[in-house]
């Protein structure tokens, strides 16, 4: 089998695992599924030419399907809506992914690939960016909606449903209410990521992206969003912690960085109101190496809320 018969196989079967999921009534599993095959199909439709076993119509193709599985993913998020993307439009893309090398027809539905946006991993940005001061003097110019959306699903984000209640399982629902940052008013399309890591940086459950902030002004971007934890609280693995990453899109760059992360330990998951401390990047999951975003009064602030069955 040769390597690119080998990556079509991997879509085909993920693709496969997703809709089964789906079927299932299994959305958290599905909606995982759907990222990661979605996030693997971007990366290689944005491959440059000399790097890709496929050609630019192939990887066109390839753009709007991870395109479709986006749609497919912010439908679920959704499930009182009867609209959106729906299973039966996904399983017509898997004759496709699976032929998409003698694929000649047109595509069945009327999207496009995602715009070239760089996500980078953490830390990757430090090799790229000049001094995080210096270059966001001017970012301020224009308006966010004058760039197109980073991700399939960016402006509702990539939240999961809380998860079936258990018996003697506690639930943790938080909202993130505003992060400080003096700054504030000039991020454009700031979001923040969410995950869940053990010691190691190994992630415990699905990572959540926020819809874009709802509203930005001097000193603080407003998300006002909920995030369900998809993990009961007793099942996390000791030193586990949950992570905060601040993410903007940088227009000269051209890629979405992070630019300032946060993170709460067990000990700190208690009911009400909950204010934590801003790192600098590059994020450290590990928590070896931490250095604090400011000396200002600058926080992110957060609401728990814990439901017990």
């Amino acid at each position: 089998m040769s390597d690119m018969n080998k990556i079509l196989h991997k879509w085909s079967a993920s693709l496969k695992k997703g809709t089964d999921f789906d079927s299932w009534g299994q959305l958290v599993e599905a909606i995982d599924e759907y990222q990661i095959l979605a996030r693997q199909l971007q990366k290689e439709a944005q491959s440059p030419a000399n790097s890709s076993d496929f050609t630019e119509d192939q990887k066109k193709t390839i753009g709007k399907i991870a395109t479709c599985l986006g749609l497919r993913s912010a439908a679920l998020q959704y499930t009182q809506s009867q609209e959106g993307f729906t299973l039966e439009d996904v399983k017509k893309l898997e004759p496709i992914l699976s032929s998409i090398v003698t694929f000649n027809k047109e595509f069945p539905f009327d999207v496009q690939p995602v715009p070239l946006r760089r996500i980078l991993a953490p830390g990757e940005e430090e090799n790229l960016e000049v001094d995080e001061e210096e270059e966001d003097g001017g970012a301020g110019i224009g308006s966010p909606d004058l760039f197109p959306a980073r991700v399939p699903g960016a402006i509702q984000g990539t939240l999961l449903p809380r998860l079936p209640s258990e018996p003697g399982m506690t639930l943790l629902t938080i909202k993130i209410e505003k992060i400080g940052l003096k700054d504030a008013g000039q991020c454009i399309d700031p979001y923040i990521t969410v995950s869940v890591k053990d010691l190691n940086g190994i992630d415990l459950t699905p990572v959540q992206d926020t819809p874009m902030a709802t509203r930005k002004e001097d000193t603080y971007v407003h998300f006002n969003v909920e995030i369900e934890i998809q993990k009961h609280v007793e099942k996390l693995t000791k030193g586990a912690a949950i992570f905060f990453e601040f993410k903007h899109y940088k227009p000269k760059k051209r890629f979405t960085s992070t630019k300032c992360f946060a993170f709460m330990e067990m000990d700190e998951i208690k009911p009400g109101q909950t204010v934590i401390e801003l790192y600098k990047k590059p994020t450290d999951f590990k928590r070896k190496k931490l250095q604090l975003l400011t000396k200002k009064p600058l926080y992110l602030h957060l609401l728990q809320t814990l439901l017990k069955d």
